[in-house]
């Protein structure tokens, strides 16, 4: 883990004049760093989202930066190989950029990406924190095409910051940071067939050697990324379909999804289908929502996850027109939109992205109408 010292640097009139600077030196990475923070006087929102890798975070960061305004674009000037995204009101950072090992150093250590001995949790904690309270620091770079640390970059307090990544909330410090965590929870069977479509079609990959990199993975990821679903405030869950008897769908076409949503947090209601507290199963009018084999169903009720009272709302099956899902989101309550048929107009702009046609990308919209209305109530109490 990483070492710190702190003093005071001469470098203070750079910045305003009532600024503070500190220097955060880690002497364990591979790249040495020296992070330059400055003081704000407001306080970033920060968002966790967690998952395996495949499992859709970059399309979820899309839809989410869409939502919050402005398209995400690499920073500017900046290493073409960066991992982070700058939209007008968020800046998202991808967790690999704390890898303490790189490529070749977890080669030679025979630990994967997923095992934590592999990242430099003290430095994140201490960047995501320093943040989060309004300072800038000096982010260091995990170059995936080189596998090895870039020079590190200037990231400045932004309104909403999120942290992306296999670890999110693997440490129970930056866990204390965070102002909602998302979960996108990918079935084996799903994951399976969405990594053959891509590997094999893409990569010339064999079926033998995909369902060995996958078992290979499997262990760490039972270990280390899976468990960090409890912690999560809503998990996105992707299944086999139950609309096809049998295993009728073995490519993963037609999907069942799950927004799970943890009852009581602090600025997140959760949304519901026609009553709330009630448990309802929907099959919508195909006069007024086309969906040809084997059809649309949704479900709303509530349960427990890992101890704690959930609502859930359910999508199995998948859109063929999606100007046709104002029908739908005209059933659904709490989605925090600011205007009529705005999930509806977020799903058409975005109508290329995977997952758009089915409840993935429906939940992952929902989800950042959410979080937007969050980090208004959490300015509006400020």
């Amino acid at each position: 883990m990483a070492a710190f010292t702190a003093h005071t640097s001469a470098a203070t009139s750079l910045y305003s004049p009532a600024g503070t600077a500190i220097l955060l030196r880690s002497r364990s990475r591979a790249y040495p760093t020296t992070t330059t923070i400055r003081v704000s006087c407001s306080k970033t929102v920060v968002i966790g989202v967690a998952a395996d890798s495949g499992c859709g975070k970059s399309t979820f960061m899309r839809r989410l930066t869409s939502v919050l305004g402005g398209g995400a674009e690499p920073p500017r000037g900046g290493n073409p190989n960066s991992n982070t995204l700058v939209s007008d009101t968020a800046t998202v950072i991808c967790l690999d950029d704390y890898h303490s090992l790189d490529r070749a150093g977890r080669k030679a250590k025979g630990v994967t990406a997923l095992d934590p001995r592999a990242h430099d949790f003290d430095l994140m904690y201490e960047q995501v924190r320093a943040i989060k309270e309004g300072r800038a620091v000096e982010k260091p770079v995990y170059n995936h095409v080189t596998g090895r640390l870039d020079p590190p970059e200037l990231i400045t307090p932004p309104e909403i910051l999120v942290i992306k990544g296999l670890h999110s909330m693997y440490d129970e410090r930056v866990r204390d940071l965070l102002d909602l965590s998302i979960y996108l929870d990918i079935s084996n069977e799903v994951k399976f067939a969405w990594k053959v479509q891509r590997d094999m079609a893409e990569r010339g990959h064999s079926l033998e050697s995909i369902r060995a990199s996958i078992e290979a993975r499997k262990p760490d990821f039972d270990a280390y990324i899976e468990p960090q679903k409890q912690y999560a405030d809503a998990v996105i869950e992707v299944l086999p379909t139950q609309l096809i008897p049998g295993p009728g769908d073995d490519e993963g076409k037609v999907l069942r999804v799950k927004l799970i949503m943890k009852e009581g947090v602090e600025h997140f209601a959760p949304v519901y289908l026609f009553d709330e507290g009630s448990t309802v199963n929907w099959i919508p009018c195909g006069r007024k929502l086309s969906c040809s084999y084997p059809g649309i169903r949704f479900a709303y009720g509530f349960g427990a996850y890992f101890g704690h009272e959930v609502s859930v709302v359910e999508m199995d099956g998948q859109f063929d027109k999606l100007d046709e899902l104002i029908y739908v989101e005209t059933h659904l309550s709490n989605l925090s939109t600011k205007f009529y048929g705005e999930v509806a107009q977020q799903m058409l702009k975005h109508a290329d992205f995977p997952g758009s046609n089915n409840g993935t990308g429906l939940f992952q919209t929902i989800v950042g109408l959410k979080i937007r209305d969050l980090y208004e109530q959490i300015v509006a109490r400020r």
